[in-house]
């Protein structure tokens, strides 16, 4: 048995143009599709004197100059970082020479260094020098002539994940913490289940119209989407509890038996989130692994799991 997301897999936009998304909100979507950005990363212009630019993109000379021409005139005067996947961040360099704006993130430099981050295609995909003109952290406040934005730190997909909520909008940029076209990857070291699902936690609380994320469109019931997603994480938990129960005893093993008939280009994916599913599940005390977790590493059960429900 599984739990549905109501995921939204149509989206309507032109490459390069801008769309308004709500009163000094607009987006331009950049040219990088793939199976892991979908139909490309968003970037956010907020603001209608000066600008805040939530995520950059990809480093693409087309995408900053569709930004500049969607800014129109108006001047850029922060550049926000959800985090520092570089789909999100490599473009940053690009936009502060074409308007020396102040940027404004997490930072990477004072979290652990992992020798070589890579996901799950096996590239590098973390810019893990990343380091903002300006870092925030949780409940910090950016403000603009006619914006406010607040820092919502939620580690979980990466370690320096920030959302970010438009003051007196109900309006939340939700990054790559909650999309609606899919679930979010979460690939060990730099992913953390454990992480994660408290970030989604911490979302609950705090009541928002609208989530508007890093790929894909708009999610329109944000309280019912993350508590759908809370739901698929803690069902995905128990299959993978229960299959270590009935005698599968590797990672490679579970991803066969958990994500039947994955494609390629998936299987990085399904691999890195069920070893951040058995992680969480070695945290808590219900696995245990036979040394350091890895592809060959022998899993039994400790203890049962409760109702997810």
């Amino acid at each position: 048995m599984g739990v549905d997301v109501p995921f939204k897999s149509t989206m309507n936009f032109t490459y390069g143009e801008p769309e308004g998304m709500a009163p000094r909100v607009s987006r331009v979507v950049a040219n990088n599709p793939s199976a892991f950005t979908f139909k490309g990363t968003n970037t956010y212009l907020v603001g209608s004197l000066s600008l805040a630019v939530i995520d950059p993109g990809p480093n693409d000379e087309e995408h900053t100059k569709a930004i500049l021409k969607a800014a129109a005139g108006r001047p850029i005067t922060h550049i926000l970082i959800t985090h520092a996947h570089r789909d999100h961040v490599d473009g940053l360099k690009r936009l502060v020479d074409a308007t020396g704006a102040e940027s404004i993130g997490y930072g990477r430099n004072h979290l652990t260094a992992h020798p070589e981050l890579k996901g799950p295609t096996g590239s590098a995909f973390v810019d893990a020098r990343f380091k903002p003109t300006t870092m925030v952290e949780h409940g910090d406040m950016i403000k603009g002539e006619d914006w406010t934005l607040e820092a919502i730190h939620t580690p979980g997909h990466a370690p320096d994940h920030l959302c970010f909520s438009l003051a007196g909008t109900g309006i939340l940029f939700s990054g790559d913490h909650v999309m609606a076209w899919n679930t979010t990857v979460i690939a060990p070291p730099e992913g953390s289940m454990a992480d994660y699902i408290a970030s989604l936690q911490i979302l609950l609380q705090r009541p928002a119209s609208v989530y508007l994320p890093g790929h894909g469109g708009r999610i329109e019931d944000p309280t019912r989407f993350v508590k759908a997603y809370l739901l698929h994480r803690r069902w995905r938990e128990r299959a993978i509890h229960d299959a270590i129960a009935e005698g599968t005893k590797t990672i490679p093993q579970l991803v066969a038996r958990v994500y039947r008939n994955v494609g390629r280009e998936l299987l990085g994916a399904a691999t890195a989130s069920v070893k951040a599913h058995v992680e969480h599940l070695i945290s808590q005390g219900q696995v245990q692994c036979d040394g350091p977790l890895s592809a060959t590493s022998q899993l039994q059960v400790t203890q049962q799991l409760q109702s997810p429900l």
